[in-house]
């Protein structure tokens, strides 16, 4: 008997030496609730664990700062001392013991640094922050002109400031190898420090690190050539980039190939397709439909033969393995979707396969649902509570 093929959303994926079971990730999603030193405690144990309960291959912490003044908000997780690598590695470790691959997006937010919660407003901090401590951080970018009006002027950064913001990056990759993370993303989307060297409307620059789009990309790729070098040569490398950056005249897909290629020259080895978010008006430049940053996937994967990563309102399994099978994408990655459904790789695996089982479920959770399905079919309901004929 054949065996039975697996849809290529459930399928393993080997990336260098190590595999995710399948190819659903986790994506970064800020939670803005560190404390002031950017440990890692119980909430982001818990955010992270659930994940990898739910079936994800790979899950992946929110955006993480490589500096403390490289954070968007005081409640932002960092790893720029080594005091940050213990509340990690206790995450790791859960991660790993459910069969998932845990990744880490490290970052700097820029011009953005300083931010309120978004739940405060998200604007600059104010008088309600200050009053907690949490002052301005000294923001940095390609320029010193504010990307959002009422935010503090960043600092330009000098040439000979840049190799220290480099080496950052570096150093953080060698904690995130001690904390056992099996991934990291360089984080070079939505308007951050990196993000804002490549777009010509925030990089106005006339050095080597503006002008032309190889030296707005120059930063980006030293980056990217900084840590691979301290991460070991077995671990993937991705990166998170804004397709298009929503801005008029601004950074475009044929600019994204362009850096897919260089970047796959530095030893990335997906690139994780977001875009928008240059400034907060271009957060929602596109129109949001299910899918909808999916062509900007394709896109970048068949013009630069790169592995990328396709995101934004993937709600439905059968559209993931659609993605997957016609070749716009290697990776599905869930964000807001896998806060409403922290089971959706399980519950997509229920529906691609048409089954009603509990198998690849962790066995504490598996144990109780098998035997409460059999109690809801003896009553006509299937596995999810509806009626046994509406589910067919």
């Amino acid at each position: 008997m054949p065996p039975i093929q697996l849809p290529l959303l459930l399928s393993p994926l080997t990336l260098r030496t190590i595999t995710a079971k399948n190819r659903i990730m986790l994506s970064p999603m800020c939670q803005y609730s560190a404390g002031p030193d950017g440990v890692a405690g119980d909430w982001h144990f818990a955010h992270l664990a659930k994940f990898a309960l739910g079936g994800f291959g790979i899950v992946t912490t929110e955006a993480t700062a490589i500096a403390p003044d490289g954070r968007i908000s005081w409640g932002d997780l960092g790893l720029w001392n080594n005091d940050q690598i213990a509340g990690f590695r206790r995450i790791t470790d859960f991660i790993r013991s459910q069969g998932a691959l845990s990744a880490i997006q490290l970052a700097h937010a820029g011009p953005k640094a300083g931010s309120q919660r978004p739940w405060e407003g998200k604007g600059p901090l104010g008088p309600e922050q200050w009053n907690k401590g949490e002052t301005p951080f000294a923001s940095v970018g390609p320029g010193d002109f504010a990307l959002e009006a009422g935010y503090p002027s960043p600092h330009k950064l000098d040439e000979d400031e840049i190799p220290s913001i480099v080496d950052a990056f570096a150093q953080a990759a060698l904690r995130a190898d001690a904390a056992g993370f099996d991934i990291i993303e360089i984080h070079a989307g939505h308007g951050y420090l990196l993000a804002s060297f490549l777009s010509p409307v925030s990089n106005t620059r006339n050095d080597g690190y503006g002008g032309d789009r190889a030296g707005r990309m120059r930063l980006t790729l030293e980056v990217a050539r900084a840590i691979r070098s301290n991460w070991p040569s077995g671990k993937p490398l991705f990166c998170r980039i804004s397709t298009i950056d929503g801005a008029r005249e601004g950074w475009n897909v044929e600019d994204s190939i362009v850096l897919a290629k260089e970047l796959a020259k530095c030893g990335v080895d997906l690139v994780d397709c977001s875009s928008g978010g240059l400034r907060d008006s271009t957060v929602l430049a596109n129109a949001r439909e299910p899918g909808f940053q999916v062509p900007l996937s394709a896109s970048v994967r068949h013009g630069s033969g790169v592995a990328t990563g396709a995101v934004g309102l993937i709600i439905e399994p059968g559209h993931a393995e659609q993605i997957l099978s016609e070749g716009d994408a290697d990776v599905i990655l869930l964000g807001r979707q896998a806060l409403y459904d922290p089971f959706w790789p399980h519950h997509a695996a229920q529906t691609l396969q048409e089954r009603s089982d509990f198998e690849g479920w962790n066995q504490q959770s598996g144990w109780w649902l098998r035997h409460r399905a059999r109690s809801l079919d003896s009553v006509g309901l299937a596995p999810n509570g509806s009626a046994r004929h509406a589910a067919r």
